[in-house]
């Protein structure tokens, strides 16, 4: 078992197709949501999209309007343990709204990693998350 150098616990996070966000609540109560990002130099950048939801402000973006601090983890598990590892990214968040350069250069990278952005662009604000931590675990080195 091994603690991830800095570097490449970024990179295996940048790598990573998903992670999940840690925010709290307005009631101190935590909040983790699954979702799809980009990393950008020390700043995650997660869409959100219209979507039928009760409001179309997401929680996870009140919860950042509250309380700016934010987790990002991502991990990868397999039966053979060795390949198991997990990398974290802790942060202040902010939203970003659409009509930025910053917006549009995020909205331009997700579309890079996921085809599906590319067909169906970003329309909502974007979450950013500036990483002021980056910590890793491995069960096995390599």
């Amino acid at each position: 078992m091994t603690t991830l150098e800095q570097g490449e616990a970024r990179r295996r996070f940048a790598e990573s197709r998903v992670a999940r966000l840690g925010t709290v609540d307005d009631r101190d109560r935590p909040h983790v949501v699954p979702f799809v990002f980009v990393l950008v130099e020390n700043t995650v950048y997660s869409p959100t999209d219209e979507k039928p939801k009760t409001s179309m402000r997401l929680q996870r973006a009140r919860n950042l309007e509250h309380n700016p601090n934010a987790t990002v983890l991502t991990d990868h598990y397999e039966e053979d343990w060795n390949a198991v590892w997990w990398t974290r990214a802790r942060g202040r968040g902010r939203i970003v709204e659409r009509g930025t350069e910053e917006f549009d250069q995020a909205n331009r990278l997700l579309a890079e990693k996921y085809p599906q952005y590319d067909r169906e662009p970003s329309t909502g604000p974007m979450i950013a998350i500036d990483v002021e931590e980056w910590r890793g675990w491995a069960y096995a080195e390599g």
